[in-house]
């Protein structure tokens, strides 16, 4: 959908990362998206001049939806409490409870951790899942919007 005249267009959420390679192919397994034309990672043992800087996923469609980008240091979120706030987190909802146990194993065996379990919450079953560079993401079953 363009956007409206006069305001600006979201392009893209991007993720500060010590490795964007393996973050991006964290979410790129997770949410079945794809590289940008050039973002692709190279051939085995070959160099990844493009995994040292910035690398950009998009939808089936085209569109730009997480950018990675190369960080020296980043401090990982004590999230729920600590020293160091989650600042910004992606919400990712799945439709059932089966959906949600779906997602739970494949989000662990790719590579994230469970922080917080409340899949027993009636009204909006969800987890809350650090990604391999520590950010909070949550998955959670999306309750039905009004018409």
């Amino acid at each position: 959908m363009p956007a409206q005249h006069g305001v600006p267009e979201l392009r893209q959420v991007v993720l500060d990362s010590t490795d964007v390679r393996a973050l991006a192919e964290f979410y790129r397994e997770l949410l079945g998206f794809s590289y940008r034309p050039g973002d692709e990672p190279p051939a085995a043992g070959e160099p990844d001049p493009a995994g040292q800087d910035w690398l950009v996923l998009q939808d089936s469609g085209g569109t730009r939806r997480l950018a990675f980008q190369q960080v020296a240091e980043l401090p990982e979120a004590t999230w729920p409490s600590g020293p160091t706030p989650q600042q910004l987190h992606l919400d990712l909802t799945v439709h059932t409870t089966q959906d949600l146990d779906a997602q739970h194993e494949r989000a662990l065996a790719l590579g994230a951790r469970l922080l917080l379990d409340r899949t027993d919450d009636p009204d909006e079953p969800l987890r809350v899942y650090a990604d391999p560079a520590g950010h909070p993401f949550c998955i959670f079953v999306a309750a039905p919007q009004p018409g």
